[in-house]
């Protein structure tokens, strides 16, 4: 059966509803940034960019950079954003957008994020990059899918016992990253840790303005777990929805992220945009190394 018009909405030049993009828009292989802005700041270094759109927060621009095909795609803030995204992205990769119906032949997708951050270990210091090994997912989107089969249950269980965490939340869930791109994006400039991804900026991270928390010591909570070496390095709000999403869907997905805060000790980087420059030229390099 093909798939409702109310389900996988086009635009009436048949591109996908909120992305703006045609299949022969992408690459596969794709960076994610939340921001817009950081869109050109990763194109600028490209030999030649062959397709820009934007549509609200969606931002992509296509070229060449040294001779590959990549991508680059602004998602805005947040999972819900995620999940517009890496949907309709699979659409154009998987579906066939004239009879509405899957591909016989479905396409993997590289996808990498190149995002910003605070440390939660002092260990982990401001202007250095962090491996995302898992994601962490605090903000119970995924739960509106079938999540079983890519859950990692011993340590989520651990988590919600170090946490007591509440019943009245979605359970948490652990997702692992791409094996093929840690391997390929891993080195001694990074370190490694579960990123935690929480559902907003203030309450969901144990920000305080005026409305009181559900559990005011959560944060020194997540701050000290740790199973069998696994700790939670980084707090920010897309990672576990990308790679629970790329999981369930095939393709590959890694998160890296520049810190340029540490909450453990108080210290902000003195040039963050020198650390997120960093951080583009490492991932660019990276993916035709």
């Amino acid at each position: 059966m093909p798939i409702k018009e109310s389900e996988l909405i086009l635009n009436p030049d048949g591109s996908v509803y909120h992305l703006n993009l045609k299949p022969e828009n992408i690459a596969n292989d794709i960076i994610f940034v939340g921001d817009q802005d950081r869109v050109e700041k990763i194109t600028k270094h490209f030999d030649t960019v062959t397709f820009t759109t934007q549509k609200r927060e969606f931002k992509t621009q296509t070229g060449i950079y040294k001779g590959k095909p990549l991508s680059v795609i602004s998602t805005g803030i947040g999972p819900d954003n995620i999940d517009i995204v890496l949907n309709e992205l699979d659409a154009l990769a998987n579906i066939d957008l004239q009879t509405r119906k899957p591909k016989p032949n479905l396409t993997s997708l590289n996808i990498v994020r190149v995002g910003t951050s605070g440390s939660l270990q002092k260990d982990i210091p401001v202007d250095s990059f962090v491996l995302s090994s898992h994601g962490l997912d605090i903000n119970g989107m995924l739960h509106f899918y079938q999540v079983k089969s890519i859950s990692n249950p011993e340590i989520e269980n651990a988590f919600i016992n170090h946490t007591q965490w509440s019943v009245d939340k979605s359970r948490p869930i652990i997702i692992n990253n791409s094996e093929v791109l840690e391997n390929k994006f891993f080195s001694n400039q990074t370190f490694k840790g579960i990123t935690a991804t929480a559902g907003g900026f203030y309450g969901p991270q144990g920000r305080v303005l005026r409305l009181p928390l559900q559990d005011a010591n959560l944060n020194s909570k997540i701050d000290s777990f740790n199973f069998d070496g696994h700790r939670i390095s980084n707090l920010e709000m897309e990672t576990s929805v990308i790679y629970g999403l790329s999981k369930l869907l095939g393709h590959k997905a890694l998160s890296l992220n520049a810190i340029i805060a540490n909450r453990a000790t108080g210290e902000f980087s003195k040039d963050p945009k020198q650390v997120v420059e960093s951080l583009i030229n490492y991932t660019l390099n990276k993916f035709i190394s």
